[in-house]
């Protein structure tokens, strides 16, 4: 027996209770509840270890927490989209404050203006940073987003098929099914050209057609290469009635053009190297734009301005397409919050570097990724493997990748990632990343451990 502010409460196991609930249900028995579960993926019972104390389980956690390797004491070369990047204090300053420390957007404006005001702030430099006219509070992650996208434009042209270049990343691919399989839509893949590494214009005008309902492309894509032919493709969109969805790496726009400016609807993208640490796998943050005419059928929710009863600018909740409180079954989207604490990462982030200091880090990230292929395609063995110009990622080409890749791991050194598993046409092929974050020495550290197999 237990009070709460002086009202007894007893808490009684529904254990006695099980026959009266499963009668209720007309079932005979508790497991016909798990009947939908396929039976070979049921377990029957879990391999727990005995059970242990806190500090032993705090002595054991501390013997595995050994075993781990930072950045700092294992440099990492390995590309795919997360890579490390430096964050400056004032970002862990800022979201270590406890009014800003939590994931929900706030439902109670008049309580939570400060926090209201830094979503404000990170959608109006989000659009401004992709060039579209609007950017929502954030979604989970930039895979989520891609599944977000399909699904609206769906939504918004009435067809049921969307289109994505062969070579994205394979977990984007399986959440992009998951997304749309329930939906009805199908996915058609465009393939990519052999030598340049871009999306293949021949295979794409034979897959774009009237029933297309958008097409998704990576700017610069999974391979690290630029797509240049995208000044094409969105008058073939335009042709046939069909979206534009572009995914973006947020830095290297320091010195491209924006999606908005050749022609993009929805523009997306994942925000972790934006102020956000790298992490065993979580969380990470969804970046997700689009026109005004678009904005309706955006996932998730938009924070406004606006005015209080004095007159005094004021922020609160615009936009909740997910509509929870009324019309639920009118929503377009089940987005039950956004990734609040890496928008406010995201959002110092952007404001501590600023245009010029984003267009500087770009250059960085583009030189660096530069100068790290050109040395490692001089080592005999070892080339570049498409012809197109690349941000901060590139593939390389060497005979017994896999030996390659052990050996640096022996040495070290995390080096590329080896991609036959998810390409096999990419046998002994290894897709490397660099940023700002990686010196000069370490660089140069792994140029001379691939000279020692090669």
């Amino acid at each position: 027996m237990v009070t709460l502010e002086g009202v007894p409460m007893q808490f009684i196991p529904n254990s006695p209770l099980k026959k009266s609930m499963l009668h209720e249900l007309q079932l005979h028995d508790i497991n016909n509840l798990f009947s939908d579960i396929p039976k070979e993926i049921k377990i029957e019972n879990l391999k727990l270890p005995p059970s242990q104390n806190q500090q032993d389980v705090e002595d054991q956690m501390r013997q595995l927490a050994r075993q781990n390797k930072s950045f700092c004491e294992m440099p990492m070369f390995i590309g795919g989209g997360y890579k490390p990047h430096y964050i400056p204090a004032a970002v862990k300053s800022i979201i270590s404050r406890s009014e800003f420390y939590t994931a929900y957007t706030p439902y109670q404006p008049e309580t939570s203006q400060g926090f209201l005001q830094a979503i404000f702030e990170y959608q109006s430099m989000i659009a401004e940073l992709t060039g579209m006219d609007v950017s929502n509070a954030s979604l989970y992650d930039g895979a989520t987003a891609l599944g977000e996208a399909a699904l609206m434009c769906t939504r918004i042209t009435k067809k049921k098929t969307f289109v994505i270049p062969e070579n994205i990343s394979w977990e984007k691919k399986s959440i992009l099914f998951n997304y749309t399989k329930g939906a009805g839509i199908t996915i058609k893949e465009v393939a990519y050209d052999k030598t340049t590494g871009m999306i293949d214009l021949e295979d794409l005008k034979k897959t774009i057609d009237t029933e297309t309902a958008g097409l998704y492309l990576e700017n610069p894509n999974f391979f690290g290469v630029f797509e240049d032919s995208v000044e094409e493709i969105h008058p073939m969109l335009q042709k046939n009635q069909s979206l534009f969805v572009v995914g973006v790496d947020p830095i290297s726009l320091g010195i491209c053009k924006s999606p908005g400016e050749y022609g993009a609807d929805i523009v997306i993208g994942e925000g972790k190297s934006l102020g956000n640490p790298l992490d065993f796998g979580g969380s990470t943050l969804g970046l997700f734009a689009c026109k005004n005419e678009y904005l309706r059928q955006i996932p998730g929710r938009i924070i406004g301005m606006t005015k209080d009863r004095q007159g005094k600018r004021a922020f609160c909740m615009t936009l909740q397409t997910r509509e929870q409180h009324i019309r639920r079954e009118k929503a377009t989207s089940n987005i039950c919050t956004n990734e609040g604490l890496c928008m406010l990462a995201t959002a110092t982030y952007l404001s501590w570097l600023g245009g010029k200091g984003l267009e500087e880090l770009a250059e960085k990230n583009f030189e660096r990724g530069q100068l790290l292929q050109k040395q490692i395609s001089k080592i005999p063995g070892f080339s570049k493997m498409f012809s197109g110009v690349h941000f901060n990622e590139f593939v390389i080409h060497c005979p017994g990748a896999v030996k390659v890749h052990t050996h640096l791991l022996k040495q070290g050194v995390q080096g590329g990632l080896l991609l036959e598993k998810w390409y096999p046409k990419l046998k002994d092929c290894m897709l490397f990343g660099v940023t700002e974050a990686h010196s000069k020495e370490s660089m140069t550290r792994l140029v001379s451990l691939l000279k020692e197999v090669s």
